[in-house]
This record gives structure tokens, sequence and C-alpha cells, in this order.
């Protein structure tokens, strides 16, 4: 069976993350099954910068950005998978597929992300990863990350 680990803060994905304010679109880990899942939360506030232009009068989450909170949960995943990662290589996207998107993201919702390791070959992840508000699908797609 693996190890479980749960709850981690802000403090430290930012140990695990290499992305800073305004890009960091993970809060909180709420579960990590290291080499198969990880769930995730983005609380979503009328404060983050994109919602000045996206759109005015009507703020929407941008979509890409969605894609963006859900590769750096698989990040997360991959880092905790191979530990001996963490701070000395990237995760770079490789490629998305069957993205979908279900529900318009606003701010005052939470995003809750649900990720699978659907395949693993050397550092190349397959990922399946979907994107829940309110219980409700609001995006999903398969994701490809690697190691630099």
């Amino acid at each position: 069976m693996s190890e479980i680990l749960q709850s981690y803060d802000i403090v430290e994905i930012l140990k695990l993350l290499p992305h800073r304010y305004p890009f960091v679109l993970v809060d909180r880990i709420l579960e990590v099954v290291p080499g198969e899942s990880i769930t995730a939360i983005k609380n979503v506030t009328i404060n983050e910068p994109f919602f000045q232009g996206h759109f005015p009068g009507e703020p929407v989450m941008p979509g890409v950005l969605v894609m963006e909170g859900m590769a750096q949960a698989g990040a997360i995943l991959a880092y905790l998978t191979d530990r001996d990662k963490i701070g000395k290589n990237l995760v770079y996207f490789a490629g998305m597929d069957g993205v979908r998107f279900r529900k318009i993201i606003i701010p005052g919702d939470q995003i809750r992300f649900e990720l699978n390791i659907m395949k693993r070959k050397s550092k190349l992840f397959k990922i399946a990863g979907k994107a829940y508000v309110d219980g409700i699908l609001a995006a999903e797609a398969e994701l490809m990350a690697t190691f630099s």
C-alpha cells in the first residue's frame, strides 16, 4: 500500500513549486499518494490580477489558468513521487489532450483538482485531471509533463 500524505499548506507548496505570486494557482494539498494521485484546492478571489481584464463587469477565470492550476497540482504530484528532483529539476508541460471546459469559474468559487497518474515512462508523466466546483465538473484534461 502506498503512503498517503495529507494537507500541505501554501508554505509547504512554495517549497515544492518554483512558481511565485501572481502565478501560484494551488493553495492547499488535501491529500497525495506519491506515484498515484493528488487532491488540491485553489480559492478563486476577486483579487486575482487576471480579473481586471477578463472580463470587466463579468469576471470569469480563464480556462488556460484552470489548466495551469491543474498542471501545478500535477507537478507537485511528480515532485512528491520523485523527491530527489525537488529544487533540482523543473516540471514542464509536454502536452494536453481531451481538454473540456464544462462550467464557468468565478470569484468566490473553490476549485478542487483531482489528478491520477495514468502512465509513467522515465521522466514523462501522463496524468488524468479533473477540476470541480461545488461537486460539479468544471474542467477535465489529460496532461503530459516531464522533468527537465
